[in-house]
Order: structure tokens, then sequence, then C-alpha cells
């Protein structure tokens, strides 16, 4: 009887997957309409005691995206007023969307990876997920890992189209 040899195995190949660098952090929405005069006017000294009264705890640890909701002129000082209050509780507050802050987060994670460590290796970018990284992502880890990888590959290991190979 023949041995079964598993050739993925063998291969030397290093997996790895984008999901895992994928943020956990819950993404919540501070919306400066709630803020407002009459939802349109930023009012100074109301802004700021509403600001000073506003509950910024159920802001700790979180991702916030600071936005506005509604069609009104806010002076930029506003939003860095609000910046003031959410940098000492929120694990990260930025400007936009909460797409748009995933998208920033999930960058900043995937820009953090060591790429020394897949000096002249032969890596597959796992291809399916659950999570679904998008094109950016691996648009991002190809940039990243191309100067320093043997090899990139899209799939899995068994199945995998070649994207680079260094000469």
């Amino acid at each position: 009887m023949e041995e079964i040899v598993n050739k993925v195995a063998q291969s030397g190949l290093i997996t790895l997957d984008l999901e895992d660098y994928y943020p956990q952090e819950e993404i919540v929405e501070f919306d400066m309409k709630e803020h407002l005069f009459m939802e349109m006017i930023l009012k100074e000294k109301d802004f700021r005691a509403k600001l000073q009264s506003w509950d910024w705890e159920q802001y700790r640890n979180k991702i916030v995206a600071i936005t506005c909701s509604a069609d009104a002129v806010i002076p930029f000082w506003g939003y860095m007023l609000v910046m003031t209050y959410l940098e000492p509780v929120a694990t990260f507050a930025g400007f936009g969307t909460k797409a748009a802050l995933h998208h920033t987060q999930f960058m900043k994670k995937l820009g953090e990876i060591d790429v020394n460590e897949y000096a002249d290796q032969r890596i597959v970018i796992k291809g399916c997920g659950d999570k679904g990284a998008g094109e950016a992502a691996y648009v991002e880890i190809t940039r990243l890992l191309r100067p320093v990888a043997k090899s990139i590959m899209y799939g899995e290991p068994c199945s995998t189209v070649p994207i680079y190979k260094k000469k």
C-alpha cells in the first residue's frame, strides 16, 4: 500500500489569511447633527455645553466615526473639539463613515505586519473567507509583500493563482 504524501504541507508555502487582520473592535458613529441647534447650526456656546454634558463613556474601547448626517456647515474646529472628548476613551476616532473607518483600521493593521518575516518566502494569500476582506486589502498586502517575498500566490495552497515571482 502506497503512503499518502501531503505535498501541500511539504511545499514550504506560508498561508496568510487577511481576515486575521480584520478589525475586531466595535465601530460606532458620533453624529454631529444631534449636537447642533435645530440640527443645522453650530452655536459655539450651546455646542460646547452639549459636549460637556454628553456621556463619552459609551465610546470606550470602540472605533468612532465622526460624521454629520445633516446638510450643515460645520467649522473645522467643531470636529476638533469632538475629538478632544473622544481621544481619551475611544480606541480610535476619525472623520468619516463607519465603512471608511473600518477600511482605515484594516489598512493600519495590515501596515503593522512585519514583512521581514516573509522575506524570500513563498506566500499564499488566502482567497475565501466569511468577512470579505475586499479588494483594497489584497492590493495593500501585495504592495507590502512584493519587495520581500520570493513569490506571492492567491487562493488556497492546493489551488493557487500565481501573482508574483521574484526573478
